[in-house]
């Protein structure tokens, strides 16, 4: 059976050592940023903070550090989409930030057994600005052992529908997190 190519970003299934219990923080984006933004999106500090002191955030980019993905966002008036985050409206945005935390992300590509282990980085696409989802991926272009690459490749989303080979659906970990006290880890 072939897997749907899907990109939907990455969903929080759990810790490392723990289920996932749904703990966020909260992160403010500004209106001057003018990237849309959607739930499966990868983000990382943007270096500000808003009035009140809630730390501001922005889309990561491929190879750069990054603190967590998007889980939803706060609507601060009813006629307020809550699917996904307008071009240059400020939001706030519920992040899963745990640097232990592990999210389902498609691989872009073919993966094999052996493939299991190494880090690779994100490719960055735009949201659904229907569904709300974002259209980020693992980019299996750029599999290697090297440290610095945003993801590690934990496992694949044992699941009856998804299979080892194209756009499998892949368990992965922040392997460059902001939160963490390295750049990451090589991957094996």
């Amino acid at each position: 059976m072939a897997n749907a190519d899907i990109a939907r970003g990455f969903v929080p299934v759990n810790a490392l050592g723990a289920n996932y219990c749904g703990a966020l923080t909260r992160y403010f984006i500004p209106a001057a940023d003018s990237t849309a933004m959607a739930v499966g999106d990868m983000v990382r500090y943007a270096g500000s903070a808003d009035a009140d002191g809630v730390p501001t955030c922005v889309r990561a980019a491929a190879a750069q550090a990054v603190v967590g993905v998007i889980v939803g966002f706060e609507a601060d008036r009813p006629s307020e989409n809550d699917t996904h985050r307008t071009a240059s409206t400020a939001r706030y945005a519920l992040v899963a930030d745990d640097p232990g935390q592990l999210f389902v992300g498609q691989q872009d590509g073919t993966i094999t057994a052996a493939d299991i282990g190494l880090n690779a980085d994100i490719v960055v696409a735009a949201g659904d600005t229907t569904n709300g989802l974002s259209g980020m991926e693992i980019d299996t272009s750029t599999k290697n052992t090297t440290a610095t690459l945003q993801v590690k490749v934990v496992s694949v989303d044992l699941r009856p529908d998804n299979e080892i080979g194209l756009n499998t659906d892949c368990i992965v970990k922040i392997n460059n997190h902001q939160h963490g006290s390295h750049t990451g880890t090589a991957g094996v």
